[in-house]
């Protein structure tokens, strides 16, 4: 079974099963790690957001508009910011390292 790693907010690392084709939101609630998700992965607002390891950044796909358009919204946006819900797992992300922004913002 693939695996992923979290880094929570207060710099502690969890590492979780990640099942192929699970967002890394999904993967995140399957495991009780504190990731929003209020819009349930539907792009519809930012609350999913993730800080991906700088070392996994080039491995991802291209973000879509859309996600692109919501991550203007993100709380805490850095270079590698993504939206969990936009990022699927597949055997090239196993390991994937992923941390969890200071914060999040519901314009909701």
């Amino acid at each position: 079974m693939p695996k992923m790693t979290f880094v929570e907010r207060d710099g502690t690392r969890r590492e979780v099963e990640a099942p192929l084709g699970l967002s890394v939101l999904e993967i995140a609630h399957k495991h009780g790690v504190d990731i929003e998700g209020a819009c349930e992965g539907s792009l519809a607002c930012s609350t999913c957001h993730v800080i991906v390891d700088a070392s996994w950044f080039p491995k991802l796909e291209t973000p879509t508009e859309d996600e692109e358009d919501m991550l203007d919204l993100a709380f805490d946006l850095q270079e590698t910011s993504r939206l969990g819900c936009q990022l699927i797992m597949t055997d090239k992300l196993d390991g994937l390292v992923v941390k969890l922004p200071a914060g999040s913002r519901n314009a909701g």
